[in-house]
């Protein structure tokens, strides 16, 4: 057997060469829109300026639990903190504001009362080809008060229903392979393990190699509805503590 034939989806061209199964009814996918998506906790909305640049402002510059998690650090995998002062601030934050691809968008908090409305986090579409059906998530940047909460995993919940309901039969997450955190949260969200793209890129003056992830259509409907089971009321006691980890409902997934 050779390197190309170990494929399940290979076929033989009129030549006899391998090539990837055929793919006769397929449509291109559409581009995200500049529409809010709404969930149970969280709404994302078309990242503007003026909306969202103040309660975000506040939220970058809050402070974490450690040297580690302070307000520079957090930037530590994402090239750096993009601004140093508020005139910085706008002047990224509204370019980001006008991109296609990035497309970004402002977390937003619906349910807790000391976060109501208040946009705490921003995440994006990137890599955006219709014709492949390939789409990228990214830019993803959690603040203390948003990171490790069941609104921030239904953010992620949202952009990965909207992309699979436009068409896109692969969701891609990229991220520094040093970045354990991200690699994480990957997997806890159902991605799979492609592989590291050596000295991939140069960041800051160092050396970044990137770690592959992704997520296709056809794994898509039992992903979600392990999202859907640990997001339910019901795997949260009455503190707000977890009776189930989504990290172990994805790998019943993966050694399924």
């Amino acid at each position: 057997m050779t390197l190309a034939d170990e494929s399940h989806d290979v076929n033989r061209n009129d030549f006899g060469q391998p090539v990837g199964a055929a793919l006769p009814d397929w449509q291109p996918a559409r581009h995200p829109g500049r529409i809010a998506l709404q969930g149970h906790r969280v709404r994302l909305e078309p990242l503007a300026l003026e909306r969202h640049g103040a309660s975000l402002y506040a939220a970058f510059l809050a402070p974490g639990e450690g040297a580690h998690d302070a307000p520079e650090a957090r930037w530590t995998y994402s090239g750096g903190m993009p601004f140093t002062d508020a005139e910085q601030y706008r002047a990224w934050l509204g370019a980001r504001s006008e991109s296609h691809d990035p497309l970004f968008y402002a977390i937003v908090v619906t349910t807790e009362e000391q976060a109501l409305g208040r946009a705490l986090g921003v995440a994006s579409y990137l890599n955006i080809e219709p014709e492949h059906g390939s789409i990228e998530v990214g830019h993803i940047h959690f603040t203390p008060a948003l990171r490790r909460t069941p609104a921030a995993t239904e953010a992620m919940l949202l952009m990965m229903r909207y992309a699979f309901e436009l068409g896109y039969r692969r969701y891609e997450w990229k991220c520094d392979a040093l970045n354990a955190a991200s690699r994480r949260a990957a997997e806890r969200l159902g991605f799979r393990f492609e592989g590291i793209f050596r000295q991939h890129r140069v960041t800051n003056g160092h050396n970044r190699d990137t770690a592959w992830f992704s997520l296709l259509d056809s794994e898509w409907p039992a992903a979600e509805a392990r999202l859907e089971r640990w997001l339910a009321p019901e795997n949260f006691d009455a503190e707000g503590k977890q009776r189930c980890s989504l990290s172990e409902l994805m790998a019943e997934l993966m050694s399924g």
